[in-house]
């Protein structure tokens, strides 16, 4: 138990040290590979374990700061503050941008706060919304064996992944070199979709092969997906819904571990098929890299 707490403190002094470093440095470097060192995070997973953390993405953990700070020099009347500068100031590129935001964030125009601030919603506005529950999860640490599969990458909004496996489903049919029957099914997400902008978004559909894949017109490549341990974690249920499985494991079962992440991205097996399984009946192996 006493290990389990120590885990559990020393994963949360990491997270104070990144959000102290966040807070001083709000017109510095706040990129993700900046933040995932300071944390000494992996940076594959730094996204999802910040969300998972703190409960909202790191971008817009900074834009509440930002905002929070811009209110504060209009409010106390900074002569030399406009509302220009406090957008400016803010990261927004235009005073119309900064004050849609102020304005959901703290519910009234920022010239509005400037007259009459309200340091009842500005105090409120930026609790962090933490989820302290705990979610019972039966996770298992494999050590995955280095696997090679044939890819082809999906580039764009994801709500268009199922185009792009159409196209992956129709290379095996034809070619028989990744039989669906016999050969186990990947996805790897490059980045996360839920911070990611969608056409930015790059996801790897995969199908395990024994030989090298025939050159062809499909754009399938010959990758690796590396061995190592991993803690491997079940998603029942459509795999549009596969985040509400994925960040309680970063919230409450990874600072409990004392484990580390590997910078790998983690990946998906797919363990059903589709039209064959109803989607919201599929069941997911989710395979996320330890040390």
């Amino acid at each position: 138990m006493q290990t389990h707490v120590d885990a559990t403190l020393a994963y949360t002094k990491r997270f104070d040290a990144v959000l102290a470093y966040i807070e001083a440095n709000l017109e510095g470097d706040l990129a993700l590979e900046t933040l995932s060192r300071v944390a000494n995070f992996s940076k594959f997973h730094f996204h999802r374990q910040f969300a998972a953390y703190v409960g909202v993405p790191v971008a817009r953990y900074v834009q509440l700061l930002r905002l929070r700070r811009a209110a504060h020099r209009l409010a106390t009347r900074d002569a030399f503050c406009s509302v220009l500068d406090a957008a400016l100031d803010a990261g927004f590129d235009s005073p119309e941008a900064f004050s849609r935001a102020f304005k959901r964030a703290f519910g009234m125009a920022p010239s509005s706060f400037r007259r009459q601030p309200n340091w009842h919603i500005w105090s409120a506005t930026f609790v962090i919304p933490y989820l302290s529950r705990k979610f019972t999860m039966q996770v298992r640490i494999v050590d995955f064996s280095e696997t090679r599969v044939a890819a082809l990458e999906h580039t764009g909004a994801p709500a268009l992944v199922s185009e792009t496996v159409r196209k992956f489903v129709e290379w095996r049919k034809q070619t028989e070199e990744s039989p669906v029957a016999s050969s186990r099914t990947f996805g790897i997400p490059r980045n996360n979709p839920d911070t990611t902008p969608a056409d930015e978004f790059r996801f790897d559909i995969c199908g395990e092969i024994t030989a090298p894949i025939a050159p062809n017109t499909y754009g399938i490549q010959d990758i690796v997906i590396p061995g190592g341990r991993c803690a491997v974690l079940r998603h029942s249920g459509s795999p549009d819904l596969i985040s509400e499985t994925i960040y309680p494991f970063y919230r409450d079962w990874l600072p409990a571990s004392g484990e580390e992440l590997r910078d790998h991205p983690l990946f998906f097996h797919y363990l059903s098929v589709f039209p064959e399984t109803p989607q919201d009946q599929w069941e997911t192996d989710i395979y996320i890299p330890i040390a």
